[in-house]
């Protein structure tokens, strides 16, 4: 299936969005001398798309807002920018497809130019059902910033969801080198972080726990909707500073993510875990119920 992309339409003079206009995915759109290009000068967000359904847009919407106030780019206007997703997502389901994605991008636009540039790409999603089912490795990876780092250095831009992400690249390939599939970074003083692209979950007893927010990461849209579900299950929940003894004692652990959903951390650092299946598919039938 091709992909489905909606363009935001800018004024010039005051660098508001005023519309969108979809286009062939397959045709240029971007300037070589955008700052996303040559900078990784912006923001982005994913939202997932399931059975016709877009998931918890309005968190990602706010997420956005957050991201690019922390990157001093113009505010986005959130109508515009839901209708263009609402577009996309519409189109891209108009196929009877399963699951999909939109991601949106907010540049700083053109350098030296007024305007900032904004696109929402519609994908088919790939299949997860293994990662879901049967796990994935991952290993412990030092970020290199404290725990911190997000009240004592702002500018390192900890916590926002920004288009530079050639470290969780890298992230990736190291873990690859090791023989996992994917990485969860440990803050420099020893704390959890989250994965390269995904929230940590621990399952304690009747209690899931998150690491707290105010530490570097990204508050993850996905980990807030399993955290309603759960809640309305019985199950307790938190935000915690966690290490990764809190890890190795956990009765199951997960990555959550909008794309993924729930995949559960079968290996660490070449220890297995235990993998609760049942729970598993729980998460995995209540994300993929979700509607904004």
């Amino acid at each position: 299936m091709s992909a489905v992309l909606a363009m935001i339409d800018f004024s010039p003079e005051t660098g508001e969005a005023t519309g969108f206009h979809l286009v062939d995915a397959t045709s240029p759109q971007l300037r070589v001398d955008d700052l996303a290009a040559t900078r990784g000068d912006g923001v982005f967000e994913t939202i997932s798309v399931s059975y016709g359904r877009l998931q918890a847009l309005d968190a990602h919407l706010e997420r956005l807002a957050v991201s690019a106030r922390m990157l001093d780019l113009p505010a986005p206007q959130l109508g515009v920018w839901r209708e263009a997703i609402i577009a996309v997502g519409d189109a891209l389901s108009a196929t009877g497809l399963d699951e999909g994605s939109v991601k949106v991008v907010l540049t700083r636009g053109v350098e030296g130019g007024t305007a900032p540039t904004g696109w929402a790409l519609g994908l088919p999603s790939p299949d997860f059902t293994r990662e879901r089912t049967e796990g994935i490795s991952v290993v412990l990876l030092d970020r290199g910033y404290r725990h911190d780092v997000a009240s004592t250095s702002p500018w390192l831009l900890a916590g926002a969801k920004t288009l530079s992400y050639a470290v969780n690249r890298a992230a990736r390939r190291e873990a690859e080198r090791r023989g996992a599939d994917d990485v969860l970074f440990v803050s420099s003083d020893g704390y959890l972080l989250e994965g390269a692209v995904s929230s940590l979950l621990l399952l304690h007893g009747d209690r899931l726990v998150t690491p707290r927010v105010d530490i570097g990461i990204l508050a993850g849209t996905t980990q807030a909707d399993v955290f309603a579900w759960a809640e309305s299950e019985g199950l307790q929940t938190g935000y915690e500073l966690l290490r990764p003894a809190d890890l190795a004692s956990a009765d199951a652990a997960w990555f959550v993510s909008s794309v993924r959903h729930a995949t559960p951390l079968r290996e660490v650092d070449g220890v297995a875990r235990p993998i609760d299946a049942g729970l598993t598919a729980r998460l995995n039938e209540a994300l993929l119920a979700r509607i904004d």
